[in-house]
């Protein structure tokens, strides 16, 4: 039998929902709430508050705010033909798991909404709620930042965001969204050869969550590559591309390049070697990596020999990956840097950077770095932005009543963990005075990327724990 939230989620996977594309998903939910009768607002930013009565014996218990953003990551395999504007996602089950066909997911953070939308027509005991849905978290919390106060009167959060059954999330990292911009010469060559160089199989996945792995970024191989045919071949960069979101480590990435007829042969070999090397690195973590060149029809006009050093440099100059661990909590990234995005808009190449630490110093010296790597290289720098670290709160009664029914419904205490992903909850922390807030939510996999997948059955037993967690809160 299909519970409510798998139910839930089948549906609203019909509805594409791209960060800055929500206003199909937020009328959706908005609507669905109203139906059964339920007050529901859409604020400017489209963000929804949806507010439940508690249920009898219940009604004049401390409100709850349920919590968790309507958005998803909006990747795709390259030969995978799919609008994420308007094309709805196709669901591929495999026993327990279900997975999309060539693209993200979107658990992150569906399964929120599901269970949110589930629980209007739920008749187990509840305290009032208080469901918030934001928009835009994706790309930098542009929802949450948004919100106003005003419309919550809870001071206890339960988050949905989270990927791991089993565990409470009590803390997580700051994060800052950073684009440079170089801008650079176009020069003819007389005579040359063009040619596409690409970087393929790779695996991606979050840039937060899965930052400690040794995931190779394709934006950064290729960046090796390129430096090479560059510098020793005369190649001349014309366009490159890489990733789609900041904040997931790039799968793919390519680069038109022209150079000296006569040069070509040996860039092949140079590629060739390169790809060697490689699959040699990432042998166990990225095995599938490919690294080829091939030949095209001519088009456009390359960058000059300056600006077609410049760009495979500062890829290479700029800090990526895991920059330092947690002194407080063992296993723990304390700051990381993940180049997320590269893309050539006339004769400007962006590169966006997802910057995040537990630790507001820390952040600030890598915005230092990357300020100072754009300033050598002249380019451009532009925040688009900046949300706070969770801290860990020594004393929450609601974390000791999550891990009591936790206990009482498995039989073992639940983990505690701190994640080095950015969650909403710095924000509402700072929005809502004194808020008590932890984190929870089923087994997803592989987020970001287009290997995304959720574990059904962690789905209907995460959904049966906030159930049971909602029925045992005290005052």
């Amino acid at each position: 039998m299909e519970t409510k939230p798998l139910r839930i989620f089948r549906e609203i996977s019909k509805i594409p929902r791209g960060s800055g594309n929500e206003k199909g998903i937020s009328d959706w939910c908005a609507e669905y709430a109203r139906d059964r009768g339920f007050e529901a607002v859409q604020d400017s930013a489209l963000n929804v508050i949806i507010k439940v009565p508690g249920t009898e014996g219940y009604e004049n218990k401390p409100p709850v705010i349920l919590q968790g953003h309507m958005d998803m990551v909006c990747e795709k395999n390259a030969d995978k033909a799919h609008d994420f504007s308007k094309d709805p996602i196709t669901l591929v089950e495999r026993g327990d798991m279900i997975y999309a066909d060539g693209t993200t997911l979107g658990a992150d953070n569906g399964v929120a909404v599901a269970m949110c939308m589930a629980l209007l027509d739920e008749s187990a005991p509840h305290p009032p709620l208080e469901i918030l849905l934001t928009v835009d978290e994706e790309q930098g919390m542009v929802g949450v930042i948004d919100l106003d106060p005003a419309t919550l009167t809870g001071r206890r959060l339960i988050n949905l965001d989270s990927e791991e059954e089993g565990y409470l999330c009590t803390s997580c990292a700051g994060g800052r969204r950073v684009t440079l911009k170089l801008s650079g010469k176009r020069e003819k060559m007389q005579i040359a050869r063009t040619c596409v160089i690409k970087v393929r199989g790779l695996r991606g996945g979050h840039s937060g969550a899965q930052i400690d792995q040794g995931l190779a970024n394709s934006a950064r191989v290729l960046a090796r590559v390129l430096l090479s045919v560059v510098k020793e071949h005369g190649a001349r960069v014309a366009h490159i591309s890489g990733g789609l979101k900041n904040n997931a480590i790039p799968r793919e990435s390519e680069a038109v390049v022209f150079m000296p007829p006569e040069n070509y042969s040996a860039a092949e070999k140079t590629v060739k070697n390169f790809e060697k090397i490689i699959k040699a690195e990432y042998r166990v973590i990225d095995p599938g990596v490919t690294v080829s060149i091939e030949q095209i029809k001519s088009g456009g006009t390359p960058f000059d020999k300056v600006t077609s050093w410049k760009i495979p440099a500062l890829i290479l100059l700029s800090p990526d990956g895991v920059l330092g661990m947690s002194a407080d909590i063992k296993g723990l990234v304390e700051t990381s840097n993940n180049l997320g995005v590269v893309q050539t808009d006339g004769d400007a190449v962006s590169f966006s950077y997802a910057l995040r630490s537990s630790v507001h110093s820390k952040k600030d010296e890598l915005v230092t770095a990357l300020k100072l790597i754009g300033h050598t290289l002249g380019a451009e720098y532009i925040e688009s932005s900046d949300y706070p670290a969770w801290a860990y709160a020594p004393n929450s009664p609601l974390r000791d009543s999550l891990a009591a029914s936790y206990e009482d419904i498995y039989g073992a205490k639940p983990q505690f963990t701190a994640i080095h992903a950015g969650l909403e909850c710095g924000i509402l922390g700072k929005k809502l005075n004194d808020c008590d807030m932890v984190s929870l939510g089923p087994n997803l996999y592989d987020v970001h990327s287009p290997d995304e997948h959720m574990s059904v059955s962690s789905l209907n037993r995460t959904y049966e724990f906030l159930l049971k967690a909602l029925a045992n809160l005290s005052d």
